[in-house]
């Protein structure tokens, strides 16, 4: 389970809409017990790639970011991603640069942008699994 605090879902909602018609990406840190995820400060990354069908995340910025992560005790936990105009699910290109099997794959969907849809996903060997995520109030 992933548990995202709910001012961090609406950042991340906001940072997408605005990024439209581009994809927008960033990085997730927080804390690991048990197999629980727990998010505590979000990370927004230039899309260098200036795509919507596709992101590559500023290198320097995330470095920093990881820095950040490990100055204030937290793991780097996975990534997000918006998808302008299809579902919140995993694109072939997607899984293909997977990498990580312990990161969480972050994904919303703006396809109805009054009704944006954020999903997380577990991938491995190119097969995509959706994790539970709770948004919790504050």
């Amino acid at each position: 389970m992933i548990k995202l605090p709910k001012r961090f879902y609406d950042d991340i909602v906001e940072y997408g809409k605005n990024g439209v018609p581009e994809e927008i990406c960033g990085l997730i840190g927080g804390i690991v017990s048990d197999d629980d995820k727990e998010i505590k400060k979000i990370y927004f990354l230039e899309n260098i790639d200036h795509s919507n069908e596709h992101f590559s995340m500023n290198p320097a910025e995330q470095f920093a970011a990881v820095k950040d992560m490990r100055q204030n005790g937290l793991s780097p936990l996975g990534n997000f991603h918006s998808h302008p105009e299809s579902p919140s699910r995993p694109s072939e290109e997607d899984k293909r640069l997977a990498y990580d099997k312990n990161a969480s794959y972050m994904i919303l969907s703006l396809m109805n942008i009054d009704e944006p849809v954020l999903k997380s996903f577990h991938i491995e060997d190119g097969i995509s699994t959706e994790e539970e995520l709770v948004i919790e109030e504050e």
